[in-house]
């Protein structure tokens, strides 16, 4: 039998590999190239640490459990990129618009810049505001 069938079967029932398990791993090389300039014993703890949790995360045959640790740092992830990509915008249309939270549901509401006083309604929540600009 060729190793590849022999790796597929022992993988069967496994959890395998996932964004969180990519993270991990990308953060084990990192901790571990730092770990080579500074020499400290918690950062090989650190990356021992990171390389046992990432493998067992693989091998798990707890999927369930597995997924949902999967879910919470997705979670956090795309809440992190999310801020920075309105920082982005926000930026990027610094001359043409203005970005205004709805008092009701706090949904971020990015609106024309013309001056004065406007009536806006929030597609969210259908909360109607007065902003001024």
């Amino acid at each position: 039998m060729r190793f590849r069938d022999r790796l597929v079967r022992f993988m069967y029932g496994r959890y395998g590999a996932d964004e969180l398990y990519r993270f991990l791993t990308i953060a084990f090389y990192v901790v571990f190239f730092v770990n080579l300039v500074v020499r400290s014993y918690v950062l090989s703890a650190l990356t021992i640490a990171i390389l046992v949790w990432s493998v067992f995360r693989m091998f798990s045959k707890n999927i369930y459990a597995r997924r949902l640790e999967n879910q919470k740092y997705l979670k956090i992830k795309n809440s992190v990129a999310s801020f920075f990509k309105l920082g982005k915008d926000r930026f990027r249309d610094r001359k043409t618009h203005v970005y205004r939270k709805c008092p009701k549901c706090r949904a971020v509401l990015r609106l024309p810049k013309r001056k004065g006083k406007h009536t806006v309604r929030c597609p969210r929540c259908s909360d109607s505001f007065e902003v001024k600009v």
